[in-house]
């Protein structure tokens, strides 16, 4: 509802200060801001066709009973003012500080000097990293402790992910699904920061984030099912392969339009927090979805908003066919958060043990603090970008297979893991050999399982079909009918 203040401009950075960004417009507030400023803040103008008996604008006092029927409601801000305040109002102590300018968001000291930032700090952001190529623990590394039963579980399920994508990678090259797309290089950033997580937290994903649903239960038959397309598919057959979701789990479903999903965790996330839940949202994108605008929308409403989501970036290099120096000239993602206002970290993506201490500590500082944080995953595709992809037309074959051997973050958490005296090569070769035999079991089913019958074609968006909807179907069913030559038998009528 629009709200015009007579005589002042001023106002609109009092309210900001005394109660956050849309404000909460209490009685008591128009008393305490009248006495400050009576000149300026002395009346309030309530437009035409907000009340039904007054078709011309009219203007209130202050104190005025009517001026609390069109308070805005908010869920109160936190300490977003003063903190900007004590980090921006002394800068630089070379200058004289008591000649500024009090602009809207904090003091601004005066300088005689024609001073522009630079486009760089000259030296790179570092990188947050436990274990080195071998998987051992660098001296001095701060991380999290991880027993027996937990290491070993997100070791199970790097691998099982791992095979996963091989095994449905090669049934999408014998034409058996249509499309797939896997996390090769990326198992790290998939489990380690799933199992950081809660099973409250929310998950928006990219689509290269299906080791979060494994690691919270969803079967290797459901990946199978939603793949095929078959009638057990949670999605009924209308998405294409690998747009996995899973209401049971907290895993919004995928969606291809690049870095919708940002924006869209801010507003889940500030719901949170408005219902004083326990929990936070996590999302996550490429470097390419940050060249998105709703990477930017996303980050600033977060930090206005002081909403509690962990943003990840997998930085691994390319945006398809497009390297990173072509999107963009910062040092990298994690400089952007500082710009909006978000506490930020880069970390090593193919570091299992640094990813998982990484988002444990941004899950706990989201909750416990209410305010966003963004993670930068260095890491690197190993993998073509999807089955429709050819990366050894744009990148040297000789960097995919360094990256494939080197710094391999299967390879790399596994050495960490015997070195504890946790596995073995048997153990190793039982559960490959576990989870190969489960793997193509569960395609056979999915292959052999019916299709969703065509009417699921037509539902689940209108309660009551309207009639153009209708004719559609028919006409379909007709056509199909004329030429059943033309159209799959293993699909219900």
């Amino acid at each position: 509802m629009p709200v015009w203040f007579a005589k002042s401009r001023a106002i609109s950075h009092h309210l900001s200060r005394k109660v956050g960004f849309m404000g909460i417009l209490h009685q008591k507030f128009w008393t305490s801001s009248c006495s400050r400023h009576p000149s300026s803040l002395s009346s309030i103008v309530i437009p035409a066709g907000i009340h039904e008996d007054h078709p011309t604008p009219h203007v209130f006092p202050l104190n005025s009973p009517i001026t609390t029927r069109f308070s805005l409601r908010r869920f109160k801000s936190t300490k977003a003012a003063s903190q900007l305040e004590q980090l921006y109002s002394t800068d630089d102590d070379d200058h004289d500080t008591s000649q500024a300018l009090d602009f809207p968001g904090g003091k601004v000291t005066y300088i005689p000097e024609m001073r522009f930032l630079s486009e760089s700090n000259g030296k790179r952001v570092p990188c947050y990293r436990v274990l080195d190529d071998n998987g051992e623990i660098i001296r001095g590394s701060d991380y999290e402790q991880l027993s027996e039963e937990f290491a070993v579980k997100i070791y199970s399920n790097m691998v099982s992910l791992q095979m996963m994508d091989t095994v449905f990678y090669e049934a999408q090259r014998q034409g058996r699904i249509s499309f797939y797309l896997t996390s090769t290089g990326e198992e790290a950033i998939n489990i380690a920061s799933a199992a950081a997580l809660s099973t409250d937290d929310i998950i928006l994903p990219q689509y290269r984030e299906p080791g979060i649903l494994l690691w919270r239960g969803f079967t290797i038959q459901e990946f199978a099912n939603q793949c095929f397309g078959n009638k057990d598919d949670y999605g009924k057959g209308r998405q294409m392969p690998i747009h996995y979701g899973s209401k049971k789990h907290n895993f919004v479903t995928v969606s291809s339009p690049i870095a919708t999903q940002l924006p869209q965790a801010v507003g889940i996330a500030y719901s949170l927090k408005m219902d004083k839940k326990d929990s936070c949202v996590v999302t996550y994108t490429g470097d390419g979805g940050t060249s998105e605008g709703d990477f930017h929308a996303a980050l600033n409403f977060a930090a206005v908003t002081e909403a509690p989501v962990v943003f990840i970036c997998r930085n691994n290099g390319w945006a398809i066919s497009t390297h990173i120096s072509e999107q963009f000239r910062s040092d990298g993602i994690v400089v952007r958060g500082r710009a909006y206002g978000i506490r930020s970290i880069r970390v090593d993506g193919n570091d299992a043990l640094a990813v998982y201490s990484a988002i444990h500590a941004a899950r706990e500082m989201a909750i416990s603090m209410q305010r966003p944080v963004l993670v930068e995953a260095l890491s690197y595709r190993a993998g073509h970008h999807s089955t429709s992809d050819d990366s050894t037309k744009y990148r040297p074959v000789d960097e995919i297979d360094y990256w494939k051997k080197e710094r391999n973050p299967v390879n790399r958490f596994r050495k960490w893991v015997e070195r504890n005296g946790w596995w073995s090569e048997e153990k190793e070769s039982e559960l490959r050999s576990s989870i190969k035999k489960q793997l193509l079991q569960v395609i056979q089913v999915a292959e052999k399982t019916e299709k969703p019958p065509l009417k699921y074609l037509f539902s689940d968006v209108y309660d009551i079909p309207p009639p153009n909807l209708c004719e559609q179907e028919k006409q379909l069913r007709e056509t199909i009918y004329a030429h059943p030559q033309d159209y799959p038998t293993d699909v219900p009528l």
